[in-house]
């Protein structure tokens, strides 16, 4: 199933929904076009998610689910395709345990599940595009995710959910669920928890924009309080709240993005 969509190659970033038969274990399909000059520098932020990334000129590669900020450099004029399996989606899809790909980036060609040769970086992007649907598609219909740990992490991206009573509402110890979060994430119920949050949080200072109440967005996404979001936004984003919120609001601005 590739994709068939009308997608816009002007620089910048943007997001395309999946089929909606894959919306349990594709977040989404994403392009990312660099500057024609200059090239950009983007924070890449913790999601729980992992991403299968073809860049022109390079190839297919996979970013793990990472536990920090992830600095990543655009060239000049390059392009990226990536399609980004769900929390939970990505260990079953990629065939390896995502506990091994842990805040790396690794080449496609190192993973046995990965056809690395149907995405050579002397594609066309929209060709790329293509095939990257498409193998994505077939990937998680051919290793389905693991449903336990796909239903935990839709729980604990929940304001107020508890890590540790994830467990005993899902009839599973906690070692055997953190076995398989590891496996199917990447790390356990409690960073997943904590990743999730924050994910939340940085949703509602984008949709804020500049104007955003940190005291009660922190409410809304469930933490304790300021203090508790400021200490977690340092740890996940290597910024305090209000940094992490003007430099996202002034990369939306330079992209044109309302």
């Amino acid at each position: 199933m590739g994709h068939t969509g009308r997608v816009d190659w002007a620089p910048g970033y943007r997001e395309l929904a999946p089929p909606d038969a894959l919306r349990g274990e594709l977040h989404c399909l994403w392009v990312s076009v660099g500057p024609a000059a200059g090239g950009a520098q983007t924070r890449v932020l913790p999601d729980a998610c992992t991403d299968l990334i073809w860049q022109s000129g390079v190839g297919v590669y996979v970013a793990g689910p990472d536990t920090g900020p992830a600095p990543t450099g655009s060239p000049a004029g390059s392009v990226f395709v990536g399609a980004r399996f769900a929390p939970g989606a990505g260990g079953a899809a990629l065939g390896v345990p995502l506990s091994e790909l842990l805040d790396r980036r690794v080449d496609g060609a190192d993973l046995a599940m990965v056809p690395a040769r149907q995405l050579p970086g002397s594609l066309a992007p929209q060709e790329a595009m293509r095939r990257l649907a498409r193998i994505a598609a077939q990937m998680v219909a051919d290793r389905p995710a693991d449903q336990l740990v796909l239903e935990a992490a839709r729980q604990l991206s929940r304001p107020g959910a508890r890590a540790e009573l994830i467990a005993g509402q899902l009839s599973i110890s906690e070692r055997q669920l953190r076995r398989r979060c590891q496996a199917a994430v990447g790390y356990g119920p409690r960073m997943l928890h904590r990743v999730l949050r924050f994910r939340q949080f940085v949703s509602l200072i984008d949709s804020a924009g500049g104007a955003a109440d940190l005291a009660g967005v922190a409410a809304q996404a469930g933490y304790a309080d300021q203090a508790h979001l400021t200490r977690e936004s340092s740890r996940l984003a290597g910024l305090p709240p209000g940094a992490l919120a003007r430099e996202r609001a002034g990369v939306r601005e330079r992209a044109g993005v309302r």
